[in-house]
């Protein structure tokens, strides 16, 4: 029986992990192969040297995963798009701000809106050049 207390004692937490998908025919199999295993290696016919290489040879089934978050690596070379390059897009941006603070600091207010004119004049041609059809070859 516990005294009721005014502390609080810190206890280990407890938890049970549940498998999420049980295969009952690959337990079956796995079951089967070691008392086999366990039957061959007490007749004497399977020594550990043996044992070992059957293991290796059995367990020759690799994850389907494997190597399939390469694709994006430098392992993988892949042909990499002009805007993908984020050090171009950076330097880019470090252009824009310099060269809009050197002209601030020269020209005036009046740059504010060449910029704004550059911006609308860089929109329209994207909207121009996305919405263009492509010319597909035959």
């Amino acid at each position: 029986m516990n005294f009721p207390s005014i502390f609080r004692i810190n206890r280990p937490s407890r938890f049970n992990i549940n498998p999420r998908h049980y295969d009952p025919v690959k337990e079956e199999i796995k079951g089967r192969t070691e008392m086999i295993k366990r039957d061959l290696e007490r007749s004497g016919v399977l020594s550990p040297e043996e044992e070992a290489l059957l293991e290796r040879r059995v367990s020759g089934n690799h994850s389907s995963i494997r190597g399939a978050f390469t694709s994006g690596s430098p392992i993988k070379k892949q042909p990499s798009n002009i805007m993908d390059n984020t050090g171009l897009i950076r330097m880019i941006i470090i252009v824009l701000l310099v060269g809009g603070f050197g002209s601030y600091i020269y020209l005036g207010p009046v740059v504010v809106y060449y910029f704004f004119y550059l911006a609308v004049a860089g929109g329209l041609l994207f909207a121009f050049l996305r919405l263009k059809p492509r010319k597909k070859n035959e």
